[in-house]
Formats: structure tokens, sequence, C-alpha cells
């Protein structure tokens, strides 16, 4: 698994402090961040792969530094946003998954072997040449899942990848993170998605107010928002 290391993180848009000295150390396969609507949580998510930019502290992915060397930290890193029309940008499902593999010097043998590999792994084998805005709720999800997939990261981040889903696609979503290889770190308000999780940390004013299991974790976040 790949270490993943917040040193003294602070954020703030503005005079709108978000984040305030995180320290984390990330190391499990399945790791869970939850928190009500404006704790800081998507915006330390979005850290890890250098979308955002802490403003002061550090994060690193196994010793490279996010901000720094965003590139190189994103081609370990695959970021999943909650909705996936702002991922989806070709206009067929194929030509999108394609299209994550762009200036990778893969062969067009290649590049279509692992397309069909994520249509089928998805149940989008029968979609491909259909336009991509046309999908379903839960269908664009995975497609967005396995456009980044496709590049064969070593860690998946999912920023409520399931919030905009009824509950049928949520669990199509939900199993599919479950079924992956990568080291998985999902922020969510499905609380029944970290059942299988190894930690869950809960973010509530711009820190890390609990970390543990989700048997302690979910029950002191209840508590919280209660």
């Amino acid at each position: 698994m790949s270490e993943i290391i917040f040193h003294s993180v602070s954020h703030a848009f503005g005079n709108r402090k978000v984040l305030r000295d995180v320290d984390l150390r990330i190391r499990e396969r399945r790791v869970g961040i939850i928190g009500s609507n404006g704790s800081g949580k998507s915006t330390l998510a979005r850290m890890i792969n250098g979308l955002l930019t802490p403003t002061s502290g550090t994060v690193t992915v196994d010793g490279v530094d996010a901000a720094r060397k965003g590139a190189q930290v994103r081609r370990k890193v695959g970021f999943v946003f909650t909705d996936p029309d702002t991922q989806i940008v070709m206009p067929t499902v194929s030509e999108d998954l394609a299209f994550s593999l762009r200036r990778t010097g893969l062969s067009k043998q290649e590049v279509a072997a692992r397309v069909e590999e994520m249509l089928v792994r998805f149940r989008l084998d029968e979609h491909a040449d259909h336009p991509a805005h046309l999908l379903s709720g839960g269908q664009k999800q995975l497609l967005a899942i396995g456009a980044v997939l496709i590049r064969r990261p070593e860690v998946i981040v999912a920023d409520e990848p399931t919030t905009l889903l009824d509950l049928r696609n949520a669990r199509v979503v939900a199993e599919a993170l479950d079924s992956m290889d990568q080291q998985v770190i999902v922020v969510t308000h499905q609380l029944s998605l970290l059942d299988s999780f190894e930690r869950v940390i809960v973010i509530d004013d711009g820190g890390v107010v609990f970390d543990g299991t989700p048997d302690d974790a979910v029950p002191a976040y209840r508590e919280l928002v209660e």
C-alpha cells in the first residue's frame, strides 16, 4: 500500500479556513473519510493527488510532494468526483475510456484491449458506441470509475461517489469500489459503505476529531452530528 502523509496541513479559501493543522499517516487498504457538509473532508481528499494545494504544510504520497509534483502523483493516484458528468468528456463510452490513455505511449492494440477490459468489467460493453451522456446515473459513475482505473493507478480517491445515485445504483458503485485491488480512500455520507473498511477518519470544523475502526468511528460521528 502507498503511504500518504499529511504534515501540519492547513487550507483556506480567502478568509475561510477549511483545514487546520491536520496530521495524518494513511497506509491502510480501505479508508473512509466522513464529516458534515463544510467540514473540510473533500478539501482534504483533493490534496492527496494535488488537485488542491495546502495553504501551509505538505501532503506526500510515498515521499513525493503532491503540490510540487502533482503530475507524478496523479499517475499513481486516481480521483473519482461526485458528479460523473464533470469527468466524461468524449461523445461515446469507448471514446471516453480511450481518452484517458492519451499521451501514455500505448499502442492502439493495447488501448483497445484496456478499453474492452473496462467495458466488460463494468458491464458497459453493450453501450460501447452509445452517447455517454445518455447513460443512467449509475452507468455514468461506472464509466467515470473505469476511466480512472484504465490508467492502472495504485490508489483511488473517490469523493462522495454515490451521493447523486439512487439506492440500486449506489449499491452497484459500492460493489465496484469494493472489488478493486487498489488502495481506496472514500469520502462518503453513505455510512454502510464503510462496514468492511479498515479505518474511518472523522473530520469536523477542519480537523480530525476521531480516527479508528468503522465500529468506533461511525457512532462517534453520529454522536457529533446529533
